[in-house]
């Protein structure tokens, strides 16, 4: 696929922004996992067309930040709602509960991991571990632009205090399970 003029692709905003980080990093390839959140704080994801104009504007291979950005689970190759709900499927949040709570966030959300609700405002993913075992189970909720906030302790009660939450702020499916 042939990419036009990096500026047709990558914003005034997004260029001013990644230049910025130029002051910070030694090399502009350094920069690429910055600049890659920038594209997606700008997009909500970053689509093939941005990452090809982004690795010519840092001049690195296409290849490399392609590999930068699957390798970083919070940077999105494909869209995903407002919302990310992450679920934690690590030993101790499934020894916690984190199977039936997934399925009971499948069914009010009417999803399954890596799916988006029909109205595209909340994602659902799976992850292999938040970091909080002590505190099992856990779900992170995030954005696009990059604001996560986790949720502890789960328990059903709590779970659907947040899905309520999910909806009230950012849509998605209300059926009651």
């Amino acid at each position: 696929m042939k990419i036009a003029n990096t500026s047709e692709f990558l914003s005034a905003e997004e260029i001013a922004e990644i230049e910025r980080e130029f002051e910070i990093y030694p090399t502009r390839r350094a920069a690429g996992l910055e600049a890659l959140r920038i594209v997606q704080k700008h997009r909500g994801w970053v689509s093939d067309e941005a990452l090809q104009a982004l690795a010519a504007f840092l001049q690195v291979d296409t290849a490399e930040l392609e590999s930068l950005a699957t390798y970083y689970q919070l940077i999105f190759r494909r869209p995903v709602g407002k919302a990310v709900v992450y679920c934690c499927n690590s030993a101790s949040c499934w020894l916690m509960g984190s199977r039936d709570l997934q399925r009971q966030l499948q069914t009010r959300l009417q999803v399954r991991p890596g799916q988006t609700t029909d109205d595209g405002k909340i994602t659902l993913l799976e992850t292999p571990c938040l970091g909080d075992c002590d505190q099992a189970p856990v779900i992170m909720v995030g954005t696009a632009g990059g604001t996560y906030e986790m949720h502890r302790r789960l328990t059903t009660e709590k779970l659907e205090e947040l899905v309520n939450d999910l909806q009230k702020v950012y849509g998605g499916s209300s059926d009651e399970p």
